[in-house]
């Protein structure tokens, strides 16, 4: 946990990749080395062509998306989240070249524009990063400039 007492990931041998760019505040999905299709959170398992040895690779995204869909959290049931109440969870359909073929590939983050933000489906959002510790930072979005 943080000082604020926000719970940190912690990664396993599948997701430390994903972590790792993070901290670097670059963004990744997994590729199958069997399929070549990009996923997210890796599995044991590839999603796509079934391969109990997906051998998956951290490959950069943009972290250009589209919101598919939002809520305002304005109570935290963790302690950790309380001093940031009300705040804005999306629902981002990412949109990188690197994706085509694979519409949905979605992540959950924050939205760092704020509550008041003016935000409708299909706004344009770019990947972000919380910086939580000097070695730790964890994908958040802001609207994208129009």
């Amino acid at each position: 946990m943080t000082s604020s007492g926000r719970p940190l990931p912690v990664p396993d041998p599948l997701s430390a990749p994903f972590w790792e760019a993070a901290a670097r505040h670059v963004l990744t999905l997994s590729r199958c080395s069997d399929c070549g299709t990009l996923t997210h959170p890796p599995d044991v398992v590839c999603d796509a062509c079934g391969s109990t040895d997906p051998r998956f690779t951290a490959t950069p995204v943009d972290g250009r998306g589209a919101v598919r869909s939002w809520t305002v959290v304005r109570q935290s049931f963790l302690p950790g989240f309380a001093d940031l109440v009300p705040f804005v969870l999306v629902d981002v359909q990412l949109v990188d070249p690197a994706l085509a073929g694979q519409p949905d590939v979605r992540l959950v983050g924050r939205l760092l524009d704020g509550v008041d933000a003016p935000l409708a489906a299909g706004a344009a959002v770019r990947v972000a990063f919380e910086q939580l510790s000097p070695d730790l930072a964890v994908p958040a979005f802001e609207l994208a400039a129009s």
